[in-house]
């Protein structure tokens, strides 16, 4: 029988995309659920065809003991795990508190891996980061050129954690487990760290700096470095929804790159945040202050090629995470 092209290319594209994995009537735990990440993969989960575990993390449950990690899972038996939890913030707080993010990370992530593997969890997804690849690699930034180069200063601490974390989950799948690796680019949504201070990534910072700036009717507001830096921003919608779709789609040793594809200069995000929340006074930048990594833009064209796409453009998930944190007072 002779089938028309793009019929052809449907069939391809089913065949290729084809589930490897089915999470239907699966127990899921997100460690971290209250998190920027944990919270929206909850809400994506809800929606599919399986049992959401209870975060004990809300309680008291300490996730960087392993034995009471391994104790929980071992009584709750999830059969998919999600580690989402982290010790996260800011270009300031990475900087000055490099060694507690490295401790920290590097804690939770044995007690969670270790304990998955020794209670035989079906599949685990591990959430690194972008910051993970050197500082100078080539950009877009590819996969392999993880540890090909020296990390960025700010972030080292975080990044060297992230990295020990895709390690161990490779070595675990040596030994017959399914845990796989996904390393975002900087994400942004409803649930950050809307507070001042250095803790918070450069989008809530720059919501609450305006939220401020408005309220006090400021003439201007300082932005950290020269504005000159590209970062790609994704919508932490579409991280979960990436989340559930590697479930089913993918298994490799591989770390797997997860972005949106567009970058924006800080300046240029600053000015859109202007724009959103109506803004009128000057944006000044203070360029005695660390910009980061010159640029970092993701190559995340092998997670396209399992069938995903983000959905949630830069302006639009802007506009929503600026209604919702100027609601909260």
């Amino acid at each position: 029988m002779v089938i028309g092209f793009i019929e052809f290319k449907l069939r391809y594209t089913r065949a290729m995309n084809k589930a490897i994995f089915n999470i239907d009537n699966k127990r899921v735990w997100v460690a971290g659920s209250r998190g920027l990440v944990g919270a929206a993969c909850m809400s994506v989960f809800e929606r599919q065809k399986c049992v959401l575990v209870n975060d004990p993390h809300r309680t008291a449950l300490d996730l960087r003991s392993e034995d009471d990690v391994h104790d929980f899972i071992q009584q709750e038996k999830p059969n998919i795990v999600v580690l989402a939890a982290a010790k996260v913030g800011g270009i300031g707080d990475n900087a000055v508190n490099g060694d507690a993010f490295y401790h920290e990370n590097r804690a939770i992530q044995n007690a969670v891996i270790n304990a998955a593997a020794q209670n035989n969890v079906e599949k685990l997804v591990f959430l690194g980061s972008s910051c993970i690849y050197p500082r100078d690699c080539p950009q877009p930034i590819q996969e392999e050129y993880l540890e090909t180069g020296e990390l960025e200063k700010t972030n080292e601490g975080y990044a060297r954690a992230k990295i020990e974390g895709i390690r161990l989950c490779q070595e675990h799948r040596r030994n017959g487990h399914d845990f796989i690796s996904l390393m975002p680019c900087n994400l942004y949504g409803k649930n950050d760290h809307f507070v001042s201070g250095a803790r918070p990534h450069v989008i809530p910072a720059l919501m609450m700096k305006l939220k401020q700036a408005i309220e006090n009717k400021d003439s201007s507001i300082t932005v950290w470095g020269t504005g000159k830096p590209l970062r790609e921003f994704m919508h932490v919608d579409d991280l979960a929804g990436a989340i559930v779709h590697a479930l089913r789609h993918y298994s490799a040793d591989d770390p797997i790159n997860v972005g949106s594809g567009s970058e924006v200069s800080i300046n240029e995000l600053a000015r859109v945040l202007c724009n959103i929340s109506g803004y009128k006074g000057n944006v000044v930048f203070d360029s005695s202050m660390p910009d980061g990594t010159p640029r970092k833009i993701l190559d995340s064209s092998k997670m396209r090629s399992l069938g995903w796409m983000p959905r949630i453009n830069l302006s639009e998930g802007l506009s929503s995470v600026w209604q919702q944190a100027s609601c909260r007072g």
